[in-house]
């Protein structure tokens, strides 16, 4: 197999991925917008890296070659979360991106996996499945949403196996400081006298950061299917329930302010 682009690699799921690619002994191409922050990371000697920023993306090159002709890419890049709200996920964030994936396409990519987000469903309530039409009520889903809705349109011009992989909520070590378990894990190191957090009672589907990157490796490697695929559990898990099996394994507690915050109003 020729090398694996991965996109977004020192991200949170970037770096996960990387390392199970790299435990199955694939070529890895790494590129991402701060070499510095790469260099930081243990993978850095074991991959081909190159450095790239969107905001320098040129229509002009041949971005297929220049991240030497993957067989495979998988597009995990994106800025700006988690301001789910903001209004650049589509007005700056969908244009570049969507100008990259032509470009490589173009050029000659066969194969593409970029990951979407379970925002994409809006706001719904029970299980979620893959036949179910998108409605997403934030600008960061409506931006993957139309991003996906565009490379479809593209598939229809030029063949390439497009499978566009649905996140659901993930965590583990390296996660953004302000993440729920990152927040619970600062009160437990601060001993904090309480922990405030919402209600609790949200039910969603959790997934460790590693299982994430080795489902997501599974499925942009597989030739079986295509289109969107749910990269999930699979089992309902309450908020509070997440936080209190954390406080189980860590062998510690600390008190639940429960309702201190307001349940998000895009979910």
């Amino acid at each position: 197999m020729r090398t694996i682009l991965v996109t977004g690699a020192t991200g949170f799921i970037g770096n996960y991925v990387i390392e199970e690619l790299l435990k199955n002994n694939y070529p890895v191409v790494a590129s991402s917008a701060s070499g510095e922050k790469a260099r930081s990371f243990p993978w850095y000697s074991r991959v081909q890296y190159i450095q790239f920023d969107l905001a320098s993306f040129n229509d002009k090159t041949d971005y297929y070659a220049l991240f030497n002709q993957p067989e495979v890419m998988i597009h995990l890049a994106w800025e700006g979360l988690p301001a789910y709200k903001e209004p650049f996920h589509y007005e700056v964030n969908l244009p570049r991106h969507f100008a990259l994936l032509r470009n490589m396409i173009l050029h000659g990519l066969k194969r593409l996996s970029v990951t979407g987000t379970c925002f994409e469903y809006g706001m719904q309530e029970g299980e979620l499945s893959e036949d179910m039409p998108s409605n997403p009520s934030n600008s960061y889903a409506i931006a993957k949403d139309a991003l996906r809705k565009q490379l479809l349109e593209l598939r229809q011009v030029i063949p390439i196996d497009l499978t566009w992989i649905r996140l659901f909520y993930l965590y583990g070590r390296g996660q953004n400081p302000n993440s729920l378990l990152s927040q619970l894990q600062k009160a437990l190191d601060e001993k904090a006298s309480v922990f405030n957090m919402s209600g609790g009672e949200q039910v969603r589907d959790y997934l460790p950061v590693e299982k994430a990157a080795e489902y997501i490796v599974k499925i942009a490697l597989q030739q079986n299917l295509t289109g969107i695929i749910n990269c999930c559990s699979g089992q309902p898990v309450t908020v509070k329930g997440l936080v209190m099996d954390y406080l189980k394994r860590q062998k510690t507690s600390v008190p639940l302010n429960l309702g201190f915050y307001p349940y998000a109003d895009y979910e």
